[in-house]
């Protein structure tokens, strides 16, 4: 019960939910727990029980995805859906399973918090990685000026402190043991974060609403594309603000070729001169052996192409079928074949600044957007395709990751989506306007270009690893008190 109570506190801290208080106390239970529990396997299997609660509870939207738009259905949705937590949750037993070791020591507190650590980054380069622990904090000021120095680990150790501390507290271990905590205060002498400012530049978000099940012809392509050029010019003409200096078409279900289409590309480079901005949209190119690729291509004033980037960390089902799946489901993409990934990293030229835009997925890697802004790039942009999502609480999930990336690495980030949630957040992570939900639109956005890089832009995980050296320093510590 202590194992599942913990699982139902973090689905309740994040959206569909959003109790962010309850991120400093929601690990207490399992820590509990695993502070009692002598064996083992015992241990192993409760922090697994609560893994596999938790992905159930705040991904549930994954077995849409794989029923309706993987077309898989919903029997087998469901299964290939709980194949998945079971595998994401061997990450909270492996918590469980050492943390039980270390809440016997009187460096429980900084301990387990590091292990909580190490254990969440290796979520991304195992297949699949979501909410950090951290991310609830996007909105809690004083954790949050952790982040340009660790990135949301910080956070993710901050409220992981609190909760062994509860835990020990409950345990009637002794006070001293709960010293480690008065290194919280001396929070507030970090840097605040940046004061809410205007910006001093202006975009142009798109949000065109394009139908997820469409079935393209040649007829209805070239009417999408021509709506996408007409919505375009109505908010770059129409408003009375300045004119953008770039316009961001978002990524979509829809088939927008660039490079392989003229009459597309005859489209995107008149428009580019019409309004004489910057266009940044979201295209398939593909290899030069012919494998698709999700791109993102950079046209100038001029109606040229500046830049290309490929998207480097793809989607599973998405934009690939993991090989052992492969006869079970189809990808989300129309797109023959599994998509390539992309190689580099790309900081794209905008007159006299720099420029950087990922795509999607790609916001829940901390490290991998960092290095857009370490490239140079002043602005980051993601472009996406929430809709995948349907109406669940993803669309949230997904705008509290981004805006962490926001924070961590002091840069303005501007979201352009199908149909939601087009938004602009500043540098501390704010959000500073949405568009509404499953309407087409555009949207006017502020931002100022930024250069000064922060610790974490600079260094990446840095603290990560040193969460890791600090686990198995005190796991070598108890085996040879």
């Amino acid at each position: 019960m202590l194992a599942l109570a913990s699982a139902a506190l973090l689905i309740l801290t994040f959206p569909r939910f959003h109790i962010v208080w309850f991120a400093p106390v929601a690990l207490a239970p399992l820590l509990i727990a695993m502070a009692r529990e002598t064996r083992p396997r015992r241990r192993f299997l409760l922090g697994w029980a609560s893994g596999v609660v938790y992905w159930f509870g705040v991904c549930y939207w994954i077995q849409f995805v794989l029923s309706f738009h993987g077309g898989v259905g919903d029997a087998l949705g469901w299964a290939l859906f709980l194949l998945l937590c079971v595998v994401k949750a061997l990450h909270m037993g492996a918590f469980g399973l050492l943390a039980g070791i270390l809440m016997r020591r009187w460096w429980a507190v900084p301990a387990v918090a590091a292990l909580w650590v190490a254990v969440e980054v290796t979520h991304g380069p195992l297949g699949f990685a979501w909410l950090a622990l951290g991310n609830a904090g996007i909105d809690i000021g004083i954790p949050l000026r952790l982040a340009p120095f660790t990135g949301v680990y910080g956070l993710s150790f901050v409220f992981v402190m609190l909760s062994t501390a509860l835990a020990l507290a409950a345990l009637g271990r002794p006070r001293r043991e709960l010293l480690w905590l008065v290194v919280l205060p001396l929070l507030i002498l970090l840097p605040a974060m940046p004061a809410r400012q205007p910006g001093r530049d202006t975009a142009l978000l798109t949000q065109p609403n394009i139908s997820e099940t469409e079935d393209w012809t040649e007829q209805s392509v070239d009417r999408m594309q021509r709506e996408q050029v007409a919505l375009t010019l109505r908010g770059a003409l129409a408003g009375t603000e300045s004119q953008p200096s770039i316009v961001v078409w978002p990524e979509v279900p829809a088939p927008l070729y660039y490079f392989e289409d003229p009459r597309f590309r005859s489209y995107v480079d008149n428009l580019a001169r019409a309004i004489h901005a910057y266009l940044l949209i979201g295209i398939v190119a593909h290899s030069p052996d012919g494998a698709p690729l999700n791109s993102a291509v950079l046209v100038s004033p001029l109606g040229m192409p500046v830049s290309r980037y490929d998207k480097v960390n793809l989607v599973p089902f998405g934009e690939f079928v993991p090989w052992p799946l492969g006869f079970a489901a189809r990808k989300i993409s129309t797109e023959t074949g599994d998509f390539a990934a992309g190689k580099r990293v790309v900081a794209s030229p905008v007159g006299d600044h720099k420029i950087g835009a990922f795509i999607c997925y790609e916001s829940v890697f901390p490290n991998f957007v960092r290095k857009f802004a370490a490239g140079g790039a002043e602005v980051l942009f993601n472009i996406s395709n929430d809709g995948w999502f349907g109406k669940s609480a993803a669309r949230q999930q997904h705008l509290e990751i981004v805006r962490m990336r926001a924070a961590e690495n002091r840069r303005w980030i501007l979201r352009s989506t199908n149909d939601g949630i087009t938004a602009t957040i500043d540098s501390a992570g704010r959000l500073r306007g949405t568009l509404p939900l499953y309407v087409e639109a555009t949207s006017y956005s502020g931002f100022t270009y930024i250069s000064e890089r922060t610790v974490y832009t600079r260094f990446g995980d840095w603290f990560a690893v040193l969460c890791a050296t600090m686990v198995v320093m005190a796991l070598v510590a108890d085996l040879v008190a």
